[in-house]
């Protein structure tokens, strides 16, 4: 429980870096997008790469992914219901509203976490894939045929491969899969430019919380509560029911599906909120509220599952 701690506190510090850099007037928002892009197209690839190339490929394709996909199913459901039935909010808004609740911050957030709190950063590796892989072209695709009436098979094929997470991942996985020793004089500089990620991400994060408006409205606070409730205690709930009782995975992997699962909203959703000019409000809100309240109910969720 000290070494779980110890990692959230990591996290935390350097998280707090970022906040009193921008709340100094230090860094602005100018600087935070020249941080994202530099970890999203640069470290952040190079990193995954190393964790997917190293990662045990039974821990990528395991359980592990069943129960984070089960949680996804049931929290995106349940917000699409009851947005579109009680709330009566219009269907783009509800499709923006389901990504918010089911797309996590694997990366800038999952990434750290997993290496620093679970121990191993290839538990971010199944879900980063997951949601690359298949959320995020579905998201768009309906995205797409609400506004249009059509799906664009084009940007949903494009979507993936032209992710420089996705290629970085598959590349790792290509080379766990077929065994490969990586040389030092490959592995050095990668390993050299992936120590560009975490803190990069974090300053980054960081900055974006001090410069992100507070969320204003009744009607979209009782929302946002319901984003909020079905992102950070159903999705880990059936997680974990899934991973140990359904399944009856060993303890290190449901502690890494409950953990992952209670991972915030990820920033790019509000990105394809501005994108799409639909629920906007409600994607920047979540990413906001979750990432404030998800370290929290992380150490809740490792005080009642054991975590050591």
């Amino acid at each position: 429980m000290v070494a779980v701690l110890q990692g959230f506190w990591l996290i935390a510090a350097v998280v707090a870096v970022g906040w009193l850099l921008a709340h100094t007037g230090t860094l602005g928002r100018t600087e935070q997008q020249v941080l994202a892009r530099l970890t999203f197209w640069v470290g952040s690839p190079a990193l995954l790469f190393l964790v997917v190339a190293d990662a045990d490929v039974r821990v990528i394709f395991s359980g592990f992914l069943v129960a984070t996909l089960a949680g996804v199913a049931v929290a995106s459901a349940a917000y699409v219901l009851v947005a579109r039935l009680l709330l009566r909010r219009p269907l783009t808004h509800v499709l923006m509203g389901g990504m918010s609740v089911s797309y996590v911050n694997s990366n800038n957030l999952g990434l750290p976490i997993a290496i620093y709190v679970l121990g191993d950063g290839s538990w971010s590796a199944p879900v980063i894939l997951l949601q690359l892989l298949l959320l995020q072209p579905a998201w768009l695709a309906a995205l797409d045929a609400s506004q249009t009436g059509r799906v664009s098979v084009r940007r949903v094929l494009r979507s993936p491969v032209t992710n420089p997470l996705t290629i970085g991942s598959l590349l790792g996985l290509a080379v766990a899969l077929l065994g490969i020793e990586l040389p030092s004089l490959v592995r050095a500089p990668v390993e050299l430019v992936g120590g560009l990620a975490i803190p990069g991400m974090l300053l980054a994060f960081g900055i974006s919380l001090r410069l992100s408006p507070v969320p204003r409205g009744r009607d979209n606070l009782a929302e946002l509560g319901l984003v909020v409730a079905l992102k950070l205690a159903v999705m880990p709930a059936v997680a974990a029911l899934v991973a140990g009782p359904v399944l009856g995975l060993g303890h290190a992997e449901v502690l890494a599906a409950v953990v992952m699962a209670t991972l915030p909203t990820a920033q790019n959703v509000f990105v394809l909120a501005v994108a799409y000019g639909r629920g906007e409000d409600i994607a920047r809100d979540s990413v906001l509220v979750t990432t404030l309240l998800a370290m929290p109910a992380m150490l809740v969720v490792v005080a009642l599952l054991g975590g050591g």
